[in-house]
């Protein structure tokens, strides 16, 4: 993990500093809560360790400033202040987590390591959300971008949505039907070739020069993208 340090207390801060380096994480640490902020606002770390009062800047102005910014960086405030009233003022401000002065600091470590698995696991989960795969195809539906074996392919707007509709059921057959109503207005004819002369087109960009073709048409039934191998 790298992780910063927001601590006054230059014991403290030496005791979590040097616990940290031993157990082979990178720390970086901040005295003040103006440098704290500054730190956090143009360096990347995977956690914050941030005490509650600190010279300048208090850790809860620096949460809640992050928190403003769109900076969701897992923080663990660090406090003498222990009554159930701040406890949750900490909480409030946007840090995941409290712990109170004196701890051990296998308690501190043990908390860091679950707040930084757990981001992981979020951010994970967000990019499998938000990213549509078959094989070596890829659909990122946040950027519009698509592309394959690296390749970047351009796509209109009426292609990527197909795109994304056939991906988000690779494996299945998807009728001519159920294109229609998802990607265009349903109140198209049905036996229009709307359909065949945008996968034509769809085709050209996502399977011609590649040795395995995605797109596949299942005759008198649809299409459907190939999925991928389990």
């Amino acid at each position: 993990m790298n992780v910063l340090v927001i601590e006054d207390d230059s014991a403290v801060s030496s005791f979590i500093c040097n616990g940290l380096n031993k157990a082979g994480h990178t720390v970086k640490l901040a005295s003040t809560g103006d440098e704290g902020l500054s730190l956090a606002q143009t360096q990347s770390f995977d956690v914050l360790v941030v005490d509650r009062m600190l010279p300048g800047k208090s850790g809860i102005d620096i949460v809640t400033t992050l928190r403003q910014l769109g900076m969701n960086t897992p923080t663990l405030f660090l406090s003498a202040l222990d009554s159930v009233e701040e406890k949750v003022k900490g909480l409030r401000a946007g840090a995941e987590d409290y712990l109170t002065k004196p701890f051990a600091f296998e308690e501190l470590l043990a908390r860091l390591e679950l707040l930084h698995s757990r981001f992981d696991a979020q951010n994970a989960e967000k990019e499998e959300q938000t990213l549509l795969t078959a094989h070596d195809l890829q659909l990122n539906l946040l950027t519009r971008e698509a592309q394959r074996k690296g390749k970047r392919i351009v796509l209109k707007d009426r292609e990527f949505n197909l795109l994304a509709y056939l991906l988000r059921n690779q494996g299945k057959i998807v009728t001519r039907s159920m294109l229609l109503e998802e990607v265009w207005d349903y109140n198209f004819d049905p036996q229009t070739n709307l359909i065949d002369v945008h996968i034509s087109r769809l085709r050209n960009k996502v399977d011609k020069g590649f040795e395995l073709e995605l797109i596949e048409t299942v005759r008198g039934a649809g299409y459907r993208i190939v999925g991928n191998k389990r």
